[in-house]
């Protein structure tokens, strides 16, 4: 589904981060195939592969450097107007432009200088940066409060734009928009349709939105 927001969900073990795996091909399936638009993955060059595919995961891996190097990662061969750029979209500017070194701050050990929240703006201004047609969101926003959340959900609808999206969530408040979402249970694709649609199933999606939202 080319430019559309796909979302997989499910409960713990149930298979959510094997398909991240499948789609880098970090290892193959044993059975079927795996294919992106009707070509089958195991026929691409990996590197190829990955280079069409940006990964927002839900730990973003940050170096003992600056947060403009830290941006850059993403492409190392873009310049500084394109991390500024990435910086604007993540809404990451204007903290970085108060601080005293700007963007030549050093973000620390494992980016022990910046909040939760700044660290996922870091890892999808990475992705932006990238360029990649596919954008996969493994858990990430998982781990944040429902105010920085909001903030990085609008991170990822500018990230989004024309853009094929995979969305694996564990909370499914940040899916309702997708256009398809698939649900996993017990390792097997067990309901797939819209959020409506599924609630409307009355199956295990609306089991799993009744238990995340009824008190």
């Amino acid at each position: 589904m080319a430019g559309k927001k796909i979302a997989i969900v499910g409960g713990s073990g149930s298979g959510k981060s094997t398909i991240v795996r499948l789609l880098y091909r970090f290892f193959e399936p044993q059975r079927g195939s795996v294919a992106i638009n009707g070509q089958d993955i195991a026929c691409v060059d990996v590197q190829s592969l990955r280079r069409a595919i940006a990964v927002v995961p839900q730990d973003c891996v940050l170096f003992h450097n600056t947060i403009a190097y830290n941006l850059q990662y993403g492409d190392l061969a873009k310049g500084e107007a394109d991390v500024q750029r990435v910086a604007r979209l993540t809404q990451l500017h204007d903290p970085i432009t108060s601080w005293a070194h700007g963007y030549d701050t050093q973000v620390g050990e494992r980016g022990l200088k910046l909040s939760g929240g700044e660290k996922q703006r870091v890892a999808i201004g990475r992705a932006i940066l990238k360029d990649a047609p596919i954008l996969i969101f493994d858990e990430a926003t998982s781990s944040l409060d429902s105010i920085t959340e909001q903030g990085i959900m609008d991170a990822l609808r500018f990230a989004t734009e024309g853009r094929t999206s995979i969305c694996i969530a564990h909370r499914l408040s940040t899916v309702v928009d997708a256009d398809q979402i698939l649900v996993l249970h017990n390792g097997r694709v067990a309901e797939q349709g819209s959020h409506e649609d599924l609630l409307a199933q009355g199956g295990y999606y609306m089991r799993l939105w009744n238990s995340q939202h009824l008190v």
